[in-house]
């Protein structure tokens, strides 16, 4: 299970997360912000768990390159 956390409010619009996640992550057209796919909000958090592993690898290469780091991965 991997678990992907994205602090959008925070988010700078860099476009990093979608180059290195593409499945994960996009911009969005209203405010060029970052979207999680897939994810729930709660408290300005959006968190998307996966019982997809192969995504762990492409998402904590966009939690590194994260320059403002709103972005956490975890397996669980």
């Amino acid at each position: 299970m991997v678990v992907v956390t994205l602090q959008r409010n925070k988010c700078i619009g860099c476009n990093y997360c979608v180059e290195l996640a593409p499945a994960q992550f996009q911009m969005s057209k209203k405010d060029g912000k970052s979207v999680l796919l897939h994810s729930s909000e709660k408290k300005g958090f959006f968190t998307l768990k996966s019982p997809d592993d192969s995504i762990y690898e492409p998402c904590l290469e966009a939690q590194r390159a994260c320059p403002v780091k709103i972005i956490t991965t975890k397996q669980v």
